[in-house]
């Protein structure tokens, strides 16, 4: 499959110059513009051809989709070990939000114990969307019945200049405001965020309708004002 030759062939320009809005950090002529929808397809019949290594290993790629065929292709393989080198491969590459967060391995569920302990080794990583996948990992598997009170002090304690890191923490916690209330409120009453972090939290959980209107107006008490 000549993959940039069927990716001209879905191309929708108008979207394309939606994405850029949404994507200020990808240059604009990396973008064809494919709808999501279609890029999941190619991807699943991509994972199944002849050509899945070869496209997979192909790195760095030069367009935006290729990119989000090989985080598609890789949320999609089924075996934990192959997934996972994979994925430690491809996350270097990773230059965008919607890349990161829309790579979600499916495997990862049947397999917590043995993926912890990478996404620690991921926190530590200088890269800003390896950090953020990290992050959103522990979101995404560790807040219902594998929470711990330390993966909440895991998050806390990261501390960076990058904007798409700091989204990513207060995107963290205020789902965990609305999974695990009592554990993650007092990391809000006791400040341990940073300010911009802190008030992001308590602004994305009075906008969850999982959280009580009640939670809400306490939280709103808890914003720390800037000068």
């Amino acid at each position: 499959m000549d993959v940039q030759a069927e990716l001209l062939k879905l191309q929708d320009k108008k979207y394309g110059q939606f994405q850029q809005k949404l994507l200020p950090a990808v240059a604009a002529d990396s973008i064809i513009g494919v709808r999501t929808p279609a890029l999941r397809q190619m991807a699943k019949a991509l994972l199944k051809s002849d050509g899945a290594a070869a496209f997979l290993t192909a790195l760095p790629h030069k367009f935006f989709e290729e990119n989000q065929l090989q985080a598609f292709m890789i949320a999609g393989i089924k075996d934990y070990d192959l997934c996972l080198r994979e994925l430690k491969a491809f996350l270097p590459y990773v230059d965008n939000w919607a890349t990161c967060d829309q790579m979600s391995p499916q495997v990862f569920k049947k397999h917590r114990g043995a993926l912890l302990p990478e996404i620690k080794i991921w926190l530590q990583s200088p890269h800003t969307y390896t950090k953020r996948f990290a992050i959103k990992m522990l979101m995404d598997h560790f807040l219902d019945e594998d929470f711990d009170l330390s993966y909440l002090e895991l998050v806390a304690a990261v501390r960076s200049e990058e904007y798409y890191v700091n989204m990513m923490i207060a995107w963290y916690f205020a789902t965990a405001l609305a999974k695990q209330y009592e554990a993650a409120l007092p990391f809000i009453e006791k400040k341990r965020l940073a300010v911009w972090t802190h008030n992001k939290a308590i602004q994305k959980a009075r906008e969850s309708y999982r959280v009580s209107v009640a939670a809400k107006a306490y939280l709103q008490q808890l914003k720390i004002k800037q000068r």
